[in-house]
C-alpha cells in the first residue's frame, strides 16, 4: 500500500455535492483504503479566472493501485459524474487531480507527481496541509511553500 493524495474541485452546480459523489465513488472502488477528505474551502477560479468560483478539497488515503491506475481510476470517475474537458482550467462539475503518489516521481504526457502545480496552488496547499500538515514533497516542505501564496481567498465552509 502507498499512501497518495487527490485534489478535488467543483464550480458548476451543486459544487459541494460534486465532490462528496466523488468520494462516495472512490470509495465504492474498493480500491482505496483510510480515505480521509479535507474540509471544503470556497476558493477563487485559477488560470481561467473569468468563471464562478469553486469548492476544493483535498484527500490522503492509501491504494495498491500503481499510480497510472489511480489516475484512470479518478479520471473514470469524472467522466461517470459527466465532466466534459472543453476548455482548459474552465468550468467543470468536477475535477479530480492526482496530487502526488508516496515519494514517487512521474513524468509522463498525461500524468505527472507531484502534481505539476502543487507548490502555486494555496486553494490545494491549504486543504491538504489540513490532513497532513507536515508533509514534504521532493524536498519541500508543503507549510513552506504555502506561506509565499496568497491563500486570502482560500475560505474554509463551515
Amino acid at each position: 500500500m502507498i499512501e497518495f493524495g487527490l485534489g478535488f474541485g467543483s464550480n458548476m452546480g451543486d459544487k459541494a455535492g460534486h465532490i462528496f459523489r466523488a468520494l462516495q465513488a472512490l470509495e465504492a472502488s474498493k480500491q482505496v483504503k483510510n480515505f480521509r477528505l479535507s474540509g471544503l474551502y470556497r476558493t477563487a477560479p485559477w488560470g481561467n479566472v473569468d468563471q464562478d468560483w469553486f469548492v476544493n478539497a483535498c484527500g490522503v488515503g492509501e491504494t495498491a493501485l500503481g499510480a497510472h491506475e489511480l489516475l484512470a481510476l479518478v479520471q473514470s470517475i469524472e467522466l461517470k459524474m459527466g465532466r466534459a474537458r472543453i476548455i482548459h482550467w474552465g468550468p467543470r462539475n468536477i475535477d479530480i487531480d492526482v496530487l502526488y503518489y508516496g515519494d514517487t516521481r512521474v513524468d509522463l504526457p498525461d500524468l505527472t507527481v507531484p502534481h505539476v502545480e502543487l507548490l502555486n496552488r494555496a486553494f490545494v496547499l491549504v486543504p491538504l496541509l489540513e490532513l497532513r500538515p507536515n508533509l514534504e514533497l521532493g524536498g519541500v516542505r508543503l507549510s513552506e511553500a504555502v506561506k509565499k501564496l496568497d491563500s486570502s481567498e482560500v475560505i474554509k465552509l463551515s
